[in-house]
């Protein structure tokens, strides 16, 4: 198989510019909180490359790979890359413990390019939600003190600290609640029975109690189910 001239040519064009490219060793990371104003400063390029502000502007430093969202802008004028879109860590990442953002940014003469990560941090803009407002729970009378049931999870979007960390029950004589956690994302409780339930002697056929959610951001957010327990009779 030989090659035209004009494929040739363009063979040598490709592999001159593999020669000119030049990719920046190492990468930079910088670390804002999501939900931040558009114009938001970011990090200085001009600063953390060693770059002259004249420098940016006469090789044309430009943002060209990432999302098809620019998140991001840089200012040539001032070196400054900064938030140029709204920046929802649940929506980017879900509940992924890291969120980050690529980004390359590349100047010419001579053509280079340079790589960022910017971590999105986790703030506190998601309460917990239960599925279900209200739930109806059947309880057979002849349990007994100790005996435990399954309550229904909340569930939050944030993560870590921001996401549930507790369940507590509203004032009431007969129960308590046991919360069990597995891990940073992970919280289940239970109800426990503290005191004999008896139809006949108390004249009551159920109880409604109040769970609630909480996590432990800053300021803490909850939400609530109101848990009815139907006593069965035996």
């Amino acid at each position: 198989m030989g090659f035209t001239a004009s494929g040739g040519r363009f063979l040598m064009r490709t592999l001159l510019l593999l020669f000119c490219w030049d990719f920046s060793r190492g990468q930079i990371s910088y670390s804002i909180s999501e939900e931040v104003k558009k114009g938001t400063v970011v990090g200085n390029l001009a600063k953390d490359l060693n770059v002259d502000i004249q420098e940016l502007q006469s090789r044309v430093f430009q943002i060209v790979a990432g999302s098809n969202t620019r998140y991001f802008d840089v200012n040539v004028k001032t070196g400054v890359l900064f938030v140029n879109d709204r920046l929802d860590r649940e929506e980017l990442c879900e509940s992924k413990q890291k969120c980050s953002l690529n980004i390359e940014v590349m100047a010419q003469n001579p053509v280079k390019l340079y790589r960022f990560e910017v971590n999105i941090a986790d703030v506190n803009d998601n309460s917990p939600v239960f599925q279900l407002q209200k739930l109806d729970k059947n309880i057979y009378e002849n349990v007994v003190p100790g005996d435990r049931f399954s309550l229904p999870a909340a569930r939050d979007l944030d993560i870590g600290t921001n996401s549930v960390k507790t369940y507590m029950l509203s004032p009431n004589e007969h129960f308590s609640v046991d919360v069990q956690s597995y891990g940073e994302q992970s919280v289940s409780a239970e109800l426990v029975l503290q005191k004999p339930l008896d139809r006949e002697k108390q004249s009551v056929s159920q109880y409604s109690i109040t769970v609630i959610a909480s996590d432990e951001g800053s300021p803490s957010l909850s939400s609530t189910a109101v848990i009815v327990c139907w006593v069965d009779d035996i």
